[in-house]
């Protein structure tokens, strides 16, 4: 009996936890506006936290609440934030996802490692094998990128030279469904798979 108590308190809390509350558990009806929605400030620390790979920044201060219009995110890509209400499913993608979408995947637990177009087809190939291999992985392409690969999680970042680095892989391994994700365990198949562009 405390065990179906257990499963049911927690079945109550996944699904209030995607219902617009924001990092600091407090509900807020979600926001439907005509102009783009600001993510919010939010602070970053240089230094990785034991366990996670080097280079590895900390965003913190992102809000979780739902939105269905474009959101002006304060990084790219983004780390978190407000986000749609549908997320996207965790796959391979070789044109660019919504990006709110993207967004809400990570709050499920997702590693979004997005990619520039022209990086080279046997650094594709690295990174559909690092989603094939993953729980919670999404892999598109994103214009505009600070560097060829760049790996996020919620509220953690990693730019990347080069799909080739060990420290992308360990970036998944540590952050799928890992120790940031705001809801844990929460599916990232059965979301949209539509591509934009």
């Amino acid at each position: 009996m405390r065990r179906l108590a257990t499963v049911l308190t927690a079945g109550f809390l996944a699904l209030t936890a995607c219902s617009g509350s924001s990092g600091g558990g407090s509900t807020t009806a979600p926001s439907v506006t005509a102009a783009p929605t600001s993510a919010g400030a939010a602070t970053s620390t240089p230094s990785p936290d034991p366990g996670e790979p080097q280079g590895t920044q900390t965003f913190t201060g992102l809000e979780r609440t739902h939105v269905d219009t474009p959101v002006n995110y304060p990084q790219t890509p983004p780390v978190g934030g407000p986000h749609n209400p549908v997320w996207q499913t965790c796959a391979f993608y070789d044109k660019p996802i919504m990006v709110e979408r993207g967004v809400h995947s990570m709050e499920h637990g997702a590693v979004w490692i997005t990619y520039s177009a022209d990086l080279p087809a046997d650094q594709i190939a690295v990174l559909k094998t690092l989603q094939a291999s993953g729980r919670e992985v999404l892999v598109s392409p994103f214009a505009g990128l600070p560097t060829p690969v760049v790996a996020s999680a919620w509220g953690k970042q990693l730019q990347l030279q080069s799909a080739t680095d060990p420290r992308l892989a360990e970036f998944v391994k540590y952050f799928d469904d890992g120790p940031q994700t705001p809801e844990i365990d929460t599916p990232c198949a059965g979301g949209s798979d539509a591509t934009v562009g």
